[in-house]
């Protein structure tokens, strides 16, 4: 199995940024599509980002194109979600999720990723 924790939710202001990091277990990690997910209180688990398993590539959600960015170290099995100018619309849990990257299509439904971490906490207040 694989296993997820992310790190480096916070507090901040409207404009701040913050860089989340999820840590994976296992030596399987540069085979594994990454993506990042958010759930907001008394909503639904969202999609914010995806990064390929070479980190080639990435896609991002409308919300969040041009403010966040995704990036992996292979080497170290950790993936990030670098996020700039940040919104109190974006306050939520954000969780990373992951799934074997076989053909190289990108999945953004949360049901299409069979692993996840516990989520990180992000607050921003305006």
């Amino acid at each position: 199995q694989v296993q997820l924790v992310e790190s480096g939710g916070g507090s901040v202001q409207a404009g701040d940024s913050l860089r989340l990091s999820c840590a994976t277990s296992g030596r399987t990690f540069s085979n594994m599509l990454m993506g990042w997910f958010r759930q907001a209180p008394g909503k639904e688990r969202e999609f914010v980002g995806i990064i390929s398993k070479s980190g080639g590539r990435t896609y991002f959600a409308d919300s969040v194109k041009g403010r966040f960015n995704i990036s992996r170290d292979n080497a170290e099995s950790r993936v990030y979600l670098q996020m700039n100018n940040l919104k109190p619309e974006d306050t939520a849990v954000y969780y990373c999720a992951a799934r074997w990257d076989i053909t190289g299509t990108f999945y953004s439904r949360k049901d299409d990723y069979p692993f996840w971490g516990q989520g990180t906490q992000v607050t921003v207040s305006s």
